[in-house]
């Protein structure tokens, strides 16, 4: 009897040897995608950090190691699709917020809403600044070409002041 539960918790190998099923996989669990993570990683995101930053700050909640960039960009591909947004994201919903503060006659809401629209106002002046096409500097000139230059206006000085002297000379 002892040897039929045995072969029905697992099975024999070529030997004769029992072998028992494995009661689950091998290797470091799935990662688990989270609303906390995800909120995390938009806020990193908004703040400038980089992948690898970014990897190294979120944590598994089942195992509690840090992931790995693979493991970022596959659970948290939308996230990071809107990188460039993410700013921007961030300061339009503190805005709605403080707007909303300010709307139930929040003084220091206000005053703090009228702040942000000032810097704002500097930042898209700064980026407009930033987005002008710069000027095409001019072409760099080797010394052998600034010397024939100079070559030929020494030229047209010395022609001119001959055609001075001569017109000087035919008055006398």
């Amino acid at each position: 009897m002892a040897s039929e539960n045995s072969e029905a918790e697992g099975f024999r190998n070529l030997f004769g040897e029992v072998w028992l099923a494995a009661d689950r996989r091998r290797g470091r669990p799935p990662f688990e995608w989270t609303e906390e993570n995800s909120n995390k990683v938009s806020m990193l995101l908004a703040a400038g950090w980089s992948n690898d930053r970014i990897a190294g700050v979120i944590f598994d909640p089942r195992t509690g190691k840090s992931i790995s960039v693979p493991t970022l960009k596959r659970h948290f591909r939308s996230e990071l699709q809107v990188r460039d947004a993410a700013r921007d994201r961030l300061e339009a919903e503190r805005l709605m917020r403080v707007w909303s503060n300010a709307q139930t006659g929040n003084v220091g809401a206000e005053r703090l809403f009228v702040q942000l629209l000032e810097r704002n106002d500097q930042m898209e002046s700064e980026r407009k600044i930033a987005a002008k096409p710069k000027e095409a500097a001019a072409a760099k000139v080797g010394k052998k070409i600034v010397d024939e230059q100079k070559a030929l206006n020494a030229d047209d000085a010395l022609m001119a002041e001959l055609d001075l002297e001569a017109q000087v000379a035919r008055r006398h």
